[in-house]
């Protein structure tokens, strides 16, 4: 399902941008049961009967997202066992919302980093996590896995994830 700024990851989660989180007609047509609002700001709209969860992070490549990969993908678990929708967001759900949609689908779905990314890209093609986020992904791999799928690498614009190689080949530096 894809609603304007709002995809659908798994039968139970979901990734958006903030003005879809605070969207109550699409958040109710979704069954949304839980929101994390992965932002600094508080800016969720409350809806009666969901439960809001804050992740107060800068989309900073030094910020500590990593922190709250294991709370943020057992709540979101929880949530589905208790026949709920999470709704993971922020502010344009390209950086933060989607490396902790990533960190959940490693941790609870088995999958390797590179596999979570290619069915959250395929779904939402603008996910970018910015390259602290990656390294913190990359790790935490590495913890649940015991392996690296991916590898960062210097391109013109500065370290990448090997993922972007081809889309940063023939860029000029700023």
């Amino acid at each position: 399902m894809h609603l304007a700024g709002l995809v659908q990851i798994t039968d139970h989660l979901y990734l958006s941008n903030s003005r879809a989180a605070n969207d109550i007609v699409m958040v109710s047509a979704c069954k949304i049961t839980c929101i994390i609002n992965a932002t600094e700001d508080a800016t969720s709209v409350p809806v009666p009967e969901v439960e809001y969860v804050r992740v107060p992070v800068a989309d900073s490549p030094d910020a500590r997202l990593g922190d709250h990969f294991d709370t943020v993908a057992d709540k979101i678990q929880r949530v589905a066992e208790q026949c709920g929708r999470t709704l993971v967001h922020c502010k344009a759900g390209v950086s933060r919302s989607a490396a902790l949609c990533l960190a959940y689908l490693m941790r609870h779905s088995g999958m390797t980093l590179v596999e979570a990314h290619r069915r959250v890209k395929s779904l939402r093609p603008i996910i970018r996590p910015n390259a602290g986020f990656w390294k913190q992904l990359i790790d935490y791999e590495f913890k649940i896995h015991g392996k690296e799928t991916v590898k960062m690498l210097m391109s013109p614009v500065g370290e990448v994830p090997d993922l972007y190689e081809g889309e940063t080949r023939g860029l000029i530096p700023f």
